[in-house]
C-alpha cells in the first residue's frame, strides 16, 4: 500500500531508526547532487535495512541515487531529480579476508585506505589506484570503474572483482559471482555491475582478488624534450621485456602539477618484483631510455603520493581520454590545442589518459566534439569524469554510443529497474 508524502518520513524512520534517516537542512546541503538536494538521506546499517529502503522507495517511486565517499558526484549527467540519496558509508566491514587464497570479501562502504590497512600485515593489497584512493569506498571504485597507474599490470576493477551482493531496485538481494577464483560458470553479472553507475543495483558487497606486495619495487623517471620521443620509449618497452607495475606519461604541465623539473614530456616508471630482478629489468630500462634520448633518473616511491595528489586535487575539470599507444604524442597534442591550459597524463601502456583543466561550460562544448572525433577511429572516447552541473548540461558527459549498444544497455536497465528509479537519468544515453 503506498505511503502518503506526509507519512514518508515516518515510514522510512521506522527501517532506519532515528539515526538512519536524515531531513534537516544542513544535511540535505551536504548531500546535493548538482546542486540538487535531496528531501532525505538514508544511512542504513545493514542490508536488511538498505533492502527495507529500496523496496520502500520503488514502490513510491522515489528517485534514488547511491552515494559512497562522494568523490565521484559529478560524474554523469545531472539527475532530473533526487528524492533519496542512499549513503553506504555505515556499511564498512571487512566481512571476510582469506589470505591464502588471495581474496577478502568487503561491504561497500568499506574505502581502499581501510582496507589497505587491514591487509598490510599480511603483505597482500588490493591494487587498485585511482586518483584519491586512500579515501574512496570500494563500492563507488566498482560503480564508476575508477581506475590507476596500477592498472598496466593488475587490471582495473572488472579484473579483480570476483563476486557481488547488491540489492535489486524493488529489495531483492542478489547474488552474482563467486568467492572462489576458479570459478566461471554462470552469468557475468559483477562485470556487469563495474562501471553501471549504480543504476542497476546497489552494491553492497563485492568479493575481490589479492596480490602479494611485491618484496622490492623501484621507480623511475624519464625525460624526454617531446611527447614523440616519450611515445617512442614507450613503444620500445612494450616490445622489451620490461614488465613495469606502473607506467605514466606526463606533460610539462603535468610535471608542474607533482613539482617536477619541467621537460616536454616524461615517463614514470615502477617495477615491482623481487630485487634482483628489480635491479636486472632497470639496467634494460635505463639503456632503452638512453637510445631514445631520454634522461633517465631513480625515484623515491613517495613520487606517486605527490602524483595521486596531483591527480585528484580539486576543483576544475577532468576529461578522461581513451587512445591507443601509438597515438600517444598526436592526443597529448589535440587535447593540449583542444583545450587550452590542459594538463594531461596517464596510463601509457593502454592509452588511458585524464586532462585537468580550468574551463568553462563554452569552452568545453567547443573541445569535446573536436577531442572525440580525433579519437573515434581508434574507438576511443572522451568522458566528463568531473565537472559543474552547467558543463555537463551544454554537452554530453558520455559521448555518443552506437545505437546497438545502447539498445542493449537500455533492456538490461529494464530488466533489472523497469521503473527507473536507481539514478535515474545519470548514465549513458540517459539511463
Amino acid at each position: 500500500m503506498s505511503v502518503s508524502a506526509r507519512s514518508l518520513s515516518g515510514a522510512l524512520g521506522a527501517v532506519l531508526g532515528v539515526e538512519g534517516v536524515r531531513d534537516d537542512a544542513a544535511t540535505l546541503a551536504a548531500a546535493a547532487v548538482d546542486e540538487t538536494a535531496p528531501r532525505w538521506v538514508a544511512v542504513p546499517a545493514t542490508l536488511e535495512q538498505l533492502s527495507q529502503v529500496l523496496a520502500l522507495a520503488r514502490e513510491e517511486r522515489l528517485a534514488v541515487t547511491p552515494r559512497g565517499s562522494g568523490s565521484s558526484l559529478e560524474l554523469g549527467c545531472p539527475p532530473p531529480r533526487v528524492d533519496l540519496v542512499v549513503d553506504l558509508r555505515r556499511l564498512d566491514a571487512v566481512v571476510e579476508h582469506n589470505p591464502d587464497d588471495l581474496t577478502t570479501t568487503v561491504q561497500a562502504g568499506v574505502t581502499a585506505g581501510a582496507l589497505a590497512g587491514r591487509l598490510a600485515p599480511h603483505r597482500q593489497a588490493l591494487p587498485l589506484d585511482p586518483p584519491g584512493w586512500g579515501g574512496r569506498t570500494l563500492g563507488g571504485m566498482a560503480a564508476t570503474q575508477a581506475s590507476g597507474p596500477l592498472r598496466v599490470r593488475y587490471g582495473t576493477m572488472r579484473d579483480l572483482l570476483l563476486g557481488v551482493r547488491f540489492v535489486q531496485a524493488d529489495g531483492v538481494v542478489t547474488w552474482g559471482g563467486a568467492k572462489v577464483v576458479k570459478s566461471v560458470t554462470g552469468y557475468d553479472v559483477p562485470k556487469l555491475m563495474v562501471g553501471a553507475l549504480g543504476t542497476l543495483g546497489v552494491l553492497v558487497e563485492l568479493t575481490l582478488r589479492l596480490h602479494p606486495v611485491p618484496d622490492f619495487e623501484g621507480t623511475w623517471l624519464a625525460s624526454f624534450r617531446s611527447t614523440a620521443e616519450a611515445q617512442e620509449c614507450v613503444a620500445r618497452l612494450l616490445e622489451s621485456t620490461v614488465q613495469p607495475s606502473r607506467l605514466e606519461m606526463l606533460d610539462d604541465r603535468a610535471l608542474t602539477a607533482c613539482s617536477l623539473p619541467v621537460a616536454g614530456a616524461a615517463l614514470a616508471i615502477s617495477i615491482g618484483t623481487v630485487e634482483p630482478a628489480v635491479r636486472a629489468q632497470e639496467a634494460l630500462l635505463s639503456d632503452i631510455v638512453q637510445r631514445t634520448r631520454g634522461r633517465f633518473e631513480t625515484m623515491g616511491t613517495s613520487f606517486w603520493r605527490a602524483y595521486d595528489r596531483a591527480q585528484s586535487a580539486p576543483g576544475g575539470v577532468s576529461l578522461r581520454i581513451g587512445t591507443v599507444p601509438s597515438r600517444l604524442a598526436a592526443t597529448f597534442a589535440e587535447t593540449r590545442a583542444a583545450l587550452d591550459g590542459a594538463a594531461v597524463a596517464g596510463c601509457a601502456a593502454l592509452g588511458a589518459l585524464r586532462a585537468r583543466v580550468d574551463a568553462d561550460a563554452a569552452a568545453l562544448a567547443s573541445a569535446l566534439p573536436r577531442l572525440r572525433a580525433f579519437v573515434a577511429d581508434v574507438d576511443g572516447g572522451v568522458v566528463i569524469e568531473r565537472g559543474r552541473r552547467a558543463m555537463r548540461e551544454a554537452v554530453d558527459p558520455w559521448g555518443p554510443v552506437p545505437a546497438p549498444s545502447l539498445a542493449v544497455m537500455r533492456a538490461i536497465k529494464a530488466e533489472f529497474d523497469p521503473t527507473g528509479v536507481l539514478n535515474a537519468g545519470r548514465f549513458v544515453g540517459g539511463l
